[in-house]
């Protein structure tokens, strides 16, 4: 798209030939911020020699992610940096395509199925964090990574813990998303993108190995739903289908799990008397820990998770391509460009979250309920057609998480430096975000 098509829109200083790729790099939450307080609620950026509209409103959200004249496409906004490496996924499709891949879905997603993930899940996690270090420090976020994903193996595929398959998993998918987001986009010998490639080769093979074991079998690990899922007219997933949708879904869940539940003990570290109302919570908490109506006894602990997601969300910009020339608040925006929605700089709104910097879960209590100003004011999980499936299972996994940890461990900060946070492609602590655990 020629760039004077988009003069009228303003934009944020350039630096020569690579717009504002770098500064996106270095803090690309910064930069948003700093746009909508200078340049307002419609705005432009360059990015990888290409200009992006943003649409920093919950208006804009709203409009971008409801999308009621089927005008905006997520396979066109996210094609460019992943649709190499995860072909396929829920993510890149559109419209009447997307909608019947979802309803397959489904079937993986329903309360029982849910349910079943939960009670494979909790004894797996409590015998984890059995092992964590005690009164010493160590880095979190790599602890929470490497748990993450074993628990995804665990709960996703049915794997062992501990097992030699579940750490193959592990670096094919550390390599796929680390190609994902390199600036040489060709298979070049010794680059990230080849490496990336050819994990994708390797992961995607050995499940393709499984499917006709899991479609004969009756387990209720995610991966054997997949491929047993049937929308209500009895149709199901190809077998690349399958690969596409589950090399996705194990990325997806993978990073931004290990990203929120590091956000959250961060935060509780930081904020103990918030650490003690938890624990109280978790404390008082009767049944068995496997039981998943318990998630439902913790509102605490669900305020908390809100707030979490609210200042460090997962996915805090959401990109879709426009299909025809539209009129957004005045402003002209031509077929063809990639326009954003941003949920993460409309949670730092003060017009719907007064001191919104501020680490405070009761705007999230009845009586006050700040996220209710606004359909789209809290919106971690995005929204429309696209929204995440998996809100209520992740739910789940953080309750049971802050369960087992608050029931034998206090959190404390260490005397390292103040932490800082890379926001893209998912919030990630620099220097893995050392603590202490101290038993309770």
């Amino acid at each position: 798209m020629p760039k004077d098509t988009l003069d009228h829109i303003p934009a944020p200083r350039q630096t020569p030939i690579v717009g504002n790729t770098l500064d996106l790099v270095k803090d690309a939450f910064g930069l948003h911020m700093d746009c909508v307080s200078r340049l307002g609620a419609v705005y432009r950026i360059s990015m990888f020699g290409r200009w992006h509209v943003c649409l920093a409103s919950a208006d804009g959200t709203e409009l971008i992610l409801q999308d009621p004249d089927r005008n905006f496409s997520a396979a066109g906004g996210w094609g460019s940096t992943v649709a190499d490496i995860f072909p396929g996924g829920l993510f890149l499709r559109d419209f009447d395509d997307h909608r019947r891949h979802r309803r397959i879905m489904n079937a993986a997603f329903r309360r029982p199925a849910v349910d079943a993930y939960f009670r494979m899940m909790v004894p797996a996690l409590d015998a984890a964090l059995a092992r964590w270090p005690v009164d010493r420090p160590f880095r979190l976020y790599p602890a929470l990574k490497d748990l993450t994903f074993r628990l995804g193996a665990h709960v996703f595929m049915g794997l062992p813990l501990d097992s030699r398959e579940a750490d193959d998993f592990n670096k094919a998918l550390t390599e796929e998303i680390a190609a994902g987001l390199t600036l040489i986009r060709r298979p070049l010998p010794f680059t990230r993108y080849r490496r990336g490639i050819l994990a994708r080769e390797r992961l995607t093979g050995r499940l393709r190995a499984l499917i006709a074991e899991r479609r004969a079998g009756k387990g209720e690990d995610f991966f054997s739903q997949m491929c047993r899922a049937q929308d209500e007219e009895g149709q199901g997933w190809t077998e690349q289908e399958i690969v596409d949708q589950f090399n996705f879904l194990l990325m997806a869940a993978h990073d931004t799990t290990a990203s929120t539940l590091t956000a959250l003990t961060w935060y509780l570290a930081r904020n103990p008397q918030w650490q003690d109302r938890l624990a109280a919570e978790v404390g008082s908490l009767g049944g068995s820990a496997a039981d998943p109506d318990v998630a439902n006894d913790m509102p605490l602990t669900d305020r908390v998770m809100r707030e979490t997601l609210r200042l460090m969300a997962p996915v805090p910009f959401i990109p879709r391509q426009a299909l025809r020339d539209f009129t957004w608040n005045g402003v002209v925006i031509p077929a063809g460009t990639p326009v954003t929605a941003m949920p993460g700089t409309v949670m730092m709104d003060p017009r719907y979250f007064p001191a919104p910097s501020r680490f405070d879960p009761d705007r999230f209590a009845p009586e006050r309920a700040e996220d209710k100003a606004h359909k789209f004011a809290w919106a971690p999980f995005g929204g429309g057609a696209h929204k995440c499936m998996g809100l209520h299972f992740s739910s789940m996994q953080t309750k049971a998480f802050v369960r087992a940890l608050l029931s034998r461990f206090r959190v404390h900060e260490t005397d390292a430096p103040p932490v800082v946070w890379n926001r893209l492609p998912v919030p990630k602590p620099r220097g893995g975000l050392p603590i202490v655990l101290s038993a309770r």
